[in-house]
């Protein structure tokens, strides 16, 4: 190295002259104690707000003081919705496991599923008769010579 890039007496190191480095970390410590104050201003908002809105206490809806134990009139429906279900399903299920009349008159009855099963597998399930295939269609049955070109 020649002597003029380095002059004698000074060593190879950093500008100290671009970047002031106590300015840096105190504009860090400013930013973070503004951080703080702004976090505690908005817990203490919040805190106000939630006591005002607790001594507010007011009904929302005046006309309906006093109405909390008043019932719609007759007839009330599904009072108690889960039994209504219980007691849907039994009867459904005493309905599908066991015989009885549909249509007396017509001759119409009906039978538990098993047995319903039961027959199907036995009896087959109804279908239509075939329809006859050995008829030709309607032009194979004329000569070559007097189809239609």
């Amino acid at each position: 190295m020649d002597s003029q890039s380095h002059p004698a007496g000074h060593g190879v190191g950093h500008e100290t002259t671009d970047v002031d480095i106590r300015g840096i970390f105190a504009f860090g410590v400013g930013l973070l104690i503004i951080g703080l104050v702004i976090h505690v201003a908005v817990w203490l908002l919040f805190m106000f707000f939630a006591q005002r809105e607790a001594r507010r206490a007011a009904p929302e809806f005046p006309m309906a003081v006093g109405q909390e134990t008043r019932v719609p009139p007759e007839p009330r429906l599904q009072t108690n919705p889960r039994q209504d279900l219980l007691e849907l399903r039994s009867q459904e299920d005493a309905i599908l496991d066991s015989y009885g009349w549909v249509d007396k008159n017509a001759g119409v009855v009906r039978i538990p599923v098993d047995r319903a099963m039961q027959l199907t597998l036995e009896r087959g399930l109804p279908a239509r008769p075939p329809k006859d295939h050995a008829q030709p269609p309607h032009d194979q049955t004329r000569p070559a010579s007097d189809r239609p070109r």
